[in-house]
């Protein structure tokens, strides 16, 4: 079965940068779209980057516009999330998901990782 694994997080100052990797396992996964998501404490999981499984199409939130970037390496089965300009509101647990078909913004794919602490100190 398809299994993800999240690796990168951790604590920076704001405006430091970090890379999130997913590594993939147990599918093709040139066949799966991916997706990062968030969630903070106390709050609901939420959209942050995805991409099709060419990176033809990536799709971001407004809140990481412009400062992240989703991207994939399909020889690797490994997706990236660079985050650059760091700010105290990205701290949250960052996941990454997997699902075949088309690109979604909400929640309903169909594999997910463990997670991955981000915190940002101001």
């Amino acid at each position: 079965q398809v299994q993800l694994v999240e690796s990168g997080g951790g604590l920076v100052q704001a405006g430091d940068s970090l890379r999130l990797s997913c590594a993939f396992s147990g599918g093709t996964f040139s066949t799966y779209t991916m997706g990062w998501f968030r969630q903070a404490p106390g709050e609901e999981r939420v959209f942050v980057a995805a991409t099709t499984w060419s990176a033809q199409t990536t799709r971001y939130s407004d809140s990481v516009k412009g400062r992240f970037t989703i991207s994939r390496d399909n020889a690797k089965n490994t997706a990236y999330l660079q985050m650059n300009s760091l700010k105290p509101e990205d701290t949250a647990v960052y996941y990454c998901a997997a699902k075949q078909g088309f690109l979604i913004l909400d929640t309903a794919y169909d594999h997910w990782g463990q997670g991955t602490q981000v915190t940002v100190a101001s």
